[in-house]
């Protein structure tokens, strides 16, 4: 899937997000920044088309988004619903929290990021070793010289 086109505008509102964190989003950062929580790597603050994620691991597609008082109101939750709607057209699961539950009870969120990311988390495919699909080849190889076809 091509990734939606980010506006030089977005890319500056997510560098200011960046330097400009909540105590929220500055603690929880610590937890996911340098793949530290479950071998995940988060980013921060990063455009997604018109939109800018609070934190994204992509490898499971999950986004956790923290929402200070200001997401109270009927008309933010409103614009919430479709950016998580907008999301997840595009395959993603949305985590929302409270800056206050990040405060509260940071290992309570932590312990759901880390159970969603592990169900989201895509199966792990074991793919052939370098050479082996072959099979008659590798018999041929693995059999008895004596015993072998002659050309």
């Amino acid at each position: 899937m091509p990734h939606d086109e980010v506006s030089p505008l977005q890319r500056t509102r997510a560098k200011r997000l960046r330097r400009e964190m909540t105590r929220a989003e500055a603690l929880l950062w610590r937890y996911l920044k340098a793949d530290r929580l479950a071998s995940l790597a988060f980013r921060r603050q990063t455009p997604m088309g018109h939109y800018i994620a609070d934190f994204v691991a992509h490898s499971c597609k999950l986004i956790v988004e923290l929402d200070g008082e200001s997401h109270d109101f009927e008309e933010r939750v409103r614009h919430d619903e479709r950016r998580d709607q907008w999301f997840a057209s595009r395959g993603y699961r949305v985590l929302r929290f409270t800056n206050d539950d990040v405060m509260k009870n940071l290992e309570g969120v932590v312990l759901s990021i880390v159970e969603a990311a592990e169900q989201a988390a895509p199966l792990s495919l074991t793919l052939p070793r370098k050479g082996g699909g072959n099979p008659t080849a590798s018999a041929s190889l693995t059999s008895d010289p004596d015993t072998a076809e002659k050309p």
